[in-house]
């Protein structure tokens, strides 16, 4: 893969250092160490991801990636995504894990921006399809720590497979509680 933001020399320890300070600084916890499993989809945060050393991609709408800017939005990590087109973003991303020998897919939580009545499932899909675990990562903020929790293996069968991973995150506490 591309080197990104999260594997170039000099800037990334540089940026892990910012990570560091700004959780000190604001007074969190990044919780977990370092992850062996060369791919998986991850549900996280940022900071955490940048202190806890992971090499990730993001997806983010295609509108994020416009010239001049699209050289810097994909070395930030990024993947355009055309989300008007969701079957393609699925396949889209389960071709990179195909392909790579490493690869790990950072998907933000649902409810982050507004409160959500029901969860989006790309991020299952890809993992299922994928062949791949999706880590659980989280952002508490009533303990002020974020972090990641353990691997969760789909099996297959989404709507069993969702009760459990919402299960994980009804006892955390987002940054937004109201849109929990």
């Amino acid at each position: 893969m591309r080197t990104t933001v999260f594997s170039t020399p000099i800037i990334t320890p540089l940026l892990r250092w910012i990570a560091i300070l700004l959780l000190k600084i604001i007074g969190w916890k990044a919780i977990g160490s370092n992850v062996s499993v060369p791919k998986y989809v991850l549900i996280g945060a940022l900071l955490v991801v940048l202190k806890l050393r992971l090499q990730i991609y993001w997806m983010g709408k295609h509108t994020l990636f416009p010239f001049p800017f699209s050289g810097l939005m994909k070395w930030l990590g990024g993947i355009p995504i055309d989300r008007a087109k969701s079957h393609n973003v699925v396949y889209q991303t389960v071709s990179q894990f195909k392909e790579q020998e490493s690869f790990v897919v950072l998907i933000p939580p649902e409810g982050t921006r507004s409160k959500v009545a029901a969860w989006k499932t790309g991020f299952y899909h890809i993992a299922n399809n994928a062949g791949v675990p999706i880590l659980l990562g989280y952002v508490d903020a009533a303990k002020k720590e974020g972090g990641f929790a353990d691997f969760f293996y789909p099996t297959g069968n989404l709507e069993e497979d969702m009760v459990k991973i919402r299960a994980f995150y009804a006892e955390k506490k987002g940054l937004n509680a109201q849109n929990s």
